[in-house]
């Protein structure tokens, strides 16, 4: 296997183009990060990252958060299905490119409109090669873009929502892994080598597959990370959780089963839902500051189920810049 591409810039380095605006936004001048010129990352940096609603087509409210706390952004997330069989889009990764980050598509083999039962997007299916046209063009396309991306393929399989998990949609035991390894070698074989290969499970629950079940190894991942949420009382089954009890176990599962860096790759918490949302993301980077085996964290800045938006409110907004400023 060649070296692991060194793709996301550190995040003293990152000041956010706006692309709507072409205004650059540098965060040492608001009192954040200071910026240098572009360099490789060394492989003690940590990668800060955002989903917002409008990426990749809008990044405004990028802009905008980056502007209120001076705080850089190395890594923007967005979605993609494979239903359809489009392109690659390499216009939305260059936008958010050309803005400072690096896109981390995460990528759906499914259908989002059909729910979990696609016989189609089987995983037996895509590991025995019915959508390597697909993959190979993508590929392909991937390589010709030529900038860093990180791919986020599959991502919460040891759930049961997707039809990409085990034990749904016909899906057996080893599928997902045999599946990722045959996705990860199509772009091997196109000699791929801008991909960064981000394998994101949620966080366990009960009744969740094992991860060491799941998991595809070291020598088909670059990063492994872990979806989770604080869903606080907006649910009738759920409770206000701290950060640690969201994530550490699945933490020390994750290092448990590979060498590989730990991302948080999602994360959110509720505004006035049994809790203080301000000092639950300040108690975050107080457990981040103390786990230095987590080098990445993507929040989840969307209002969908719960009003996840880091900025929800302004004490909010301040926990999280006090503590990405140094994270």
């Amino acid at each position: 296997m060649p070296a692991r591409p060194r793709l996301l810039l550190p995040t003293a380095v990152l000041a956010l183009v706006v692309a709507v605006t072409g205004s650059v936004l540098d965060p040492a001048a608001a009192g954040g990060r200071p910026t240098k010129p572009s360099a490789p990352a060394p492989p003690a940096d940590r990668t800060l990252g955002l989903a917002v609603a409008g990426a990749p087509t809008d990044l405004s409210e990028v802009g905008a958060l980056v502007g209120r706390t001076g705080i850089a952004v190395d890594q923007v997330t967005f979605y993609a299905a494979w239903a359809g069989g489009g392109d690659f889009p390499a216009a939305d990764a260059a936008r958010i490119a050309d803005a400072g980050a690096v896109p981390e598509l995460t990528w759906e083999p499914w259908d989002p409109a059909a729910g979990v039962d696609q016989p189609a997007y089987a995983l037996d299916r895509i590991a025995a090669g019915d959508h390597d046209a697909y993959l190979t063009r993508w590929a392909r396309q991937v390589k010709a873009w030529g900038r860093p991306i990180v791919l986020r393929f599959a991502h919460e399989m040891n759930g049961t929502w997707y039809p990409w998990a085990e034990g749904v949609n016909g899906n057996g035991p080893g599928d997902h892994a045999a599946a990722w390894r045959h996705v990860v070698d199509v772009f091997r074989r196109a000699k791929v080598t801008n991909v960064t290969w981000s394998w994101s499970a949620n966080v366990p629950f009960p009744g969740s597959t094992p991860l060491a079940a799941l998991y595809p190894g070291d020598a088909h991942v670059d990063r492994v990370g872990l979806d989770g949420y604080n869903w606080g009382t907006t649910q009738p089954w759920s409770t206000w959780q701290s950060f640690a009890e969201v994530f550490a176990p699945g933490v020390a599962e994750l290092d448990a089963i590979s060498g590989r860096p730990v991302h948080v790759t999602e994360v959110g918490a509720p505004e006035g839902a049994g809790g203080d949302k301000a000092a639950w993301i300040t108690d975050m980077w107080s457990w981040l500051g103390a786990h230095p085996e987590v080098r990445g964290l993507t929040w989840f800045s969307l209002a969908k189920e719960a009003d996840w938006r880091v900025d929800s409110s302004e004490p909010s907004l301040g926990a999280w810049a006090a503590g990405a400023r140094v994270f």
